[in-house]
């Protein structure tokens, strides 16, 4: 091991070093300074930001790289590797032997960080995240660095956004006989439906050509709809990575479907990202010779948690191969998955586009779910393939997944418990746990309001944060002492809790049609133009749900066990969106009516709050009876069980 050390500035230093094993070649660490002014968090003391690129390099003759689709079309270095650089970032304990020795990775969502604001309570900064913490309201609760463990990020996802914090990773493009790669791929564009309008549309590719020749655009409303041709007097190329309407001005109609397929140049070898985060986790908790190591050489365990896309990312990174290192190591000891449902990432594949989410309206057919769905060993008559996510290589983390409802209802989730037809439940091994966060949604986290956005009816607020501390102690529990987490609690065929769309028993509320299906979990054969192939098809099913609306089955947080509405993990579209449609992931939250007499008006069936708490006592009762359930299982902190039953208190009166 060769380190050299050289002074960039007040805060700063450059770190070299080799490292055969790992494939990190050097780490260029720019910043090291205090956290949080230094304060002190638990017995771990002061923490530390550090913030620098790792620099690697990958062999494509190495078994442990022939996954990598087009890593032998990359360029190479001298010694016939392919290099890489990827963004890091940590926080660790200014004194390591503090620490709890626990590495805990987060995969950036989008080049996002998402631990502080989705988990532990804290205000996002900005794009719904904490990309710079800095100060402690940033580590919100604070959980785990009170628990002593070194945090770390690291960029995977090529085109994910560096600015106002993001984190990506520079990989290089494929090219065949030193040529451009050029081959026909398809953008689907649609405006106002996860953000702003749109106009121009910018696609996801450089253009080989801006030659309209080469190009086609097409537009329908649904995805069900046949697609009608556009034509090429009302689009131009407004450059090579964009597309505008015509005539000047044109504005794209709301949530309706634009495809656009074109010949594409220059694919990035996008799957060295899963290579990358591999070998950077393997380095940290390896002992690096002369404090070379930024983790201090104190790394015992490693665990990892994924967010919605950075959960399908870690789906994949097991299901690939990936958490083995190329010295025989494992990689995560434990992966903590929330909200991923049973999808991958189309990330290790030519011309991928990992920052698409398929959902029922739109990215609908693009790759995202594939066999094997399940931790359990299963055959899929669909496919006629056998397997399961887990490899059963000696090298598979223990696993817990945490979907919302929206995850039943878009994510085809149900199918991490049942076959693949969905006609009866099957065990997971011993070292899996799956766990529906009832009645919440795919967006929850602290700190947001009711508002509809494309929605038609109001968001739903419900924040899973505490059952997520939970489970992520449980899950460092588990891999450091071996002690077992609570049983899985998922909705289920056998007790009649895991049902059909048309079978939820969802109460009729005057004015709020239920969501009539969930997304379709499809099979298709080509992405340039797919469409959904016959014969025998997956079928996903969702939570039933009790008299109020609310689901049956999971952990239900004291909001639902004690509500003041009903909340769902379905939305529906509203005008000027298709009206209808499942509203991407969004939820509903439909209040309670305040008294007898105000129901009744309005003929709504469920109790209203007087009728369920005539006084503020009985909601802090049924509150704090919600709390010690949840706390004795294990499914919350009694910090957080402590801060539910301070709220109940502060809340208003029926």
């Amino acid at each position: 091991m060769r380190v050299t050390w050289a002074i960039l500035g007040a805060v700063g230093c450059s770190l070299v070093a080799t490292a055969a094993q790992s494939r990190i070649t050097s780490l260029d660490i720019r910043t090291v300074e205090p956290f949080a002014d230094g304060a002190a968090w638990g017995d771990a003391g002061p923490y530390e930001r550090v913030i620098g690129t790792a620099s690697g390099e990958l062999d494509p003759a190495d078994p442990a790289n022939s996954g990598i689709t087009d890593l032998v079309l990359a360029p190479r270095n001298a010694r016939g590797m392919v290099e890489y650089h990827t963004d890091l970032f940590m926080l660790r304990p200014k004194d390591p032997s503090r620490g709890s020795g626990t590495l805990l990775y987060e995969a950036l969502n989008r080049g996002r960080k998402f631990l502080f604001n989705w988990v532990l309570d804290a205000p996002a900064q900005a794009a719904q995240a904490v990309n710079d913490p800095k100060t402690a309201a940033d580590a919100g609760t604070g959980l785990v660095l009170r628990r002593g463990d070194t945090i770390v990020w690291s960029g995977w996802e090529a085109d994910a956004l560096r600015q106002q914090g993001g984190m990506a990773i520079d990989v290089p493009v494929a090219t065949r006989n030193g040529n451009p790669i050029v081959e026909t791929v398809r953008d689907e564009l649609v405006s106002g439906t996860r953000g702003p309008t749109e106009a121009p549309f910018y696609l996801t590719f450089n253009s080989a050509s801006l030659d309209q020749a080469g190009a086609n655009l097409t537009l329908r409303r649904r995805e069900a709809d046949a697609p009608r041709d556009v034509p090429r007097e009302a689009w131009a190329f407004a450059g090579p990575k964009q597309l505008r309407l015509l005539p000047a001005g044109a504005k794209p109609e709301p949530g309706s479907l634009y495809m656009f397929t074109y010949r594409a140049t220059g694919p990035k070898v996008l799957g060295i990202g899963f290579a990358a985060t591999r070998d950077v986790v393997a380095y940290l908790r390896g002992d690096a010779a002369g404090g070379a190591n930024p983790a201090g050489g104190a790394i015992r365990h490693t665990v990892a948690l994924g967010i919605s896309q950075s959960g399908r990312f870690l789906r994949d990174f097991i299901h690939q191969g990936f958490n083995r290192d190329e010295a025989g190591h494992r990689v995560f000891d434990g992966v903590l998955s929330h909200i991923a449902g049973v999808g991958g990432v189309f990330l290790n594949a030519r011309f991928g586009q990992p920052s698409r989410t398929n959902t029922q309206h739109e990215d609908h057919l693009y790759p995202e779910n594939a066999f094997p769905f399940s931790a359990a060993a299963q055959h899929d008559p669909v496919t006629g393939e056998s397997g399961a996510l887990l490899r059963g290589d000696g090298f598979d983390p223990l696993l817990i997944e945490t979907n919302t409802s929206t995850e039943y209802w878009q994510k085809g989730a149900s199918l991490l418990t049942t076959d693949p037809l969905g006609r009866h439940d099957v065990v997971l091994p011993d070292t899996a746990r799956a766990f529906l966060i009832a009645s919440g949604f795919h967006y929850g986290r602290s700190g947001l309001t009711s508002d509809k956005g494309p929605c038609a009816y109001r968001r739903n607020t419900l924040n899973p944060g505490p059952a997520l501390r939970a489970l992520l102690v449980d899950l460092e529990d588990w891999v450091r002492d071996g002690r077992a987490p609570p049983d899985s609690r998922v909705p289920r065929l056998t007790d009649g809790t895991l049902v059909e769309a048309v079978d939820t028993g969802f109460p009729y509320i005057p004015g709020i049609p239920a969501a009539a299906a969930p997304n379709a979990i499809a099979r298709f054969a080509t992405y340039v133009d797919p469409h959904p192939e016959a014969g025998p098809q997956y079928r996903p099913l969702v939570p039933k749900v009790d008299a109020d609306g609310d689901d049956l089955a999971g952990i239900r947080l004291p909001d639902v066990a004690a509500p003041r509405a009903t909340r769902t993990g379905w939305n529906l579209y509203a005008d000027p969106f298709p009206a209808g449609e499942l509203c991407d992931r969004e939820g509903s939250m439909i209040p309670f009516a305040a008294t007898k007499a105000d129901r009744e008006a309005r003929g709504d069936p469920r109790l209203s709050l007087a009728e369920r708490y005539p006084a503020q006592a009985d909601y802090v009762a049924a509150v704090s009876q919600a709390v010690d359930r949840l706390v004795a299982a294990r499914l919350m902190l009694r910090e957080d069980g402590d801060r539910s039953v301070a709220a109940a208190r502060d809340a208003p009166g029926p």
